[in-house]
């Protein structure tokens, strides 16, 4: 009977415009409970849209969930206003959205977005305030040489046909014509703006209300987009934009190609300095101590205290050269900044230094001995030590 192509015909039947519960356990908060109209699919695992997984803590390593289908009218239509997903995008306790993008469709939007190396450099003196005023106008006359024989478009139309043809990379510098516009306070005439290929693809998205945005979108910033989307279009439009948001995300995300090599993890070159002077300075405190100038607490204290300061340049080092990177387009600064994935704290163990480790105990009271004064000095891509990989553990 269930091989039966009639049942899934019948089926169809039964649930068009029928909402069910979805339920992950263990259900902390209201968004635990979730109604969603329901799509036959084949095989046996239940798919759910990838920005609802946040408001169920969901991941796809094998997590169950329960399915409730609502019987009455009643109960079908408290579950169709009050529970339907895309009624319930802003979180209960905060009022922030909840259902903003995350890991890939972040690193999509970041990508794009992003413009390349030269651009960011000037746009960061030119639109600086607290920069000299000298530094800023040198700044924006760069610019200003930079976007002189860029192109001048002002429809989606034509900057999805400049790319498709490749007369434009997505960091490519172009003017985009911003029409006439009201934000509700007040009206703005059009004007030609500075952007890049990427920026005006992903405006071509936006609602036109929210006017025209020109700048870099992590996951910072598209919470914030989102949660202005909504105050200002309302619940309706900022369901659609999301969808949009997912779909773009994912698919620039793929057409980036953007992976992690361990060539993309690169040692800063002054790491080899910084340790060795550090392990100077160490060699200094315990003559000192040796000598009784300083009691044991002391010299620990400062030992300590040099090798935090010299992870801690070895972590800037690493970082000011993965910023400079690939023309800026690292994968792995990317996945780090955008807020995709990541923090600076594990790039460092990844190619700075895995730095200071605690000896195992209850907690930490800051006495003598409960930081191993020895450091791990390797990272993750050169590889630890047999002495190094004891001491991590």
């Amino acid at each position: 009977e269930r091989d039966d192509p009639k049942v899934y015909e019948v089926l169809e039947d039964i649930i068009k415009d029928h909402p069910v519960l979805l339920n992950r356990a263990p259900t902390l908060h209201r968004l635990g409970i979730q109604a969603f109209e329901p799509v036959l699919v084949e095989g046996k695992a239940i798919r759910i849209h990838p920005l609802v997984c946040a408001a169920f803590n969901a991941d796809f390593d094998g997590d169950q969930m329960a399915v409730h289908v609502p019987l009455s009218f009643e109960a079908q239509l408290e579950a169709r206003v009050l529970m339907l997903s895309s009624n319930n995008i802003l979180l209960p306790s905060n009022g922030r959205p909840v259902v903003a993008p995350s890991q890939d469709m972040v690193i999509g939007c970041y990508y794009l977005t992003k413009p390349s190396l030269e651009i960011s450099d000037l746009e960061e003196v030119a639109y600086n305030s607290r920069a000299p005023k000298n530094a800023r106008e040198k700044a924006g006359e760069d610019l200003d040489k930079l976007f002189k024989d860029a192109p001048h478009l002002s429809t989606f139309g034509e900057i999805e046909m400049a790319l498709e043809l490749r007369r434009l990379e997505f960091g490519s510098p172009c003017w985009y014509w911003v029409r006439k516009h009201s934000d509700g306070d007040e009206e703005h005439e059009g004007k030609w703006v500075r952007s890049t290929a990427g920026r005006v693809l992903f405006n071509s998205i936006v609602p036109e209300e929210l006017g025209f945005f020109n700048k870099t979108f992590g996951k910072k910033e598209l919470g914030d987009l989102i949660f202005e989307c909504f105050t200002t279009v309302g619940l309706n439009r900022t369901t659609e934009f999301l969808d949009s948001l997912k779909d773009f995300g994912f698919r620039y995300a793929t057409m980036g190609g953007i992976s992690v090599g361990i060539a993309d993890l690169e040692v800063p070159e002054e790491k080899l300095e910084i340790i060795e002077e550090a392990s100077e300075q160490v060699i200094r405190f315990q003559k000192a101590y040796a000598s009784g100038y300083i009691s044991n607490g002391e010299r620990y204290n400062k030992v300590i205290d040099t090798w935090t300061h010299a992870n801690n340049d070895v972590a800037d080092a690493m970082v000011d050269r993965l910023e400079r990177s690939q023309e800026g387009f690292n994968p792995v600064y990317m996945m780090m900044t955008s807020g995709a994935r990541g923090n600076r704290d594990q790039m460092r163990q990844l190619a700075g230094m895995r730095g200071l480790m605690a000896k195992p105990q209850k907690k930490l009271t800051g006495g003598i001995g409960e930081i191993i004064e020895s450091p791990i000095k390797s990272n993750f891509r050169e590889g630890l030590t047999v002495v190094e990989y004891f001491i991590s553990t």
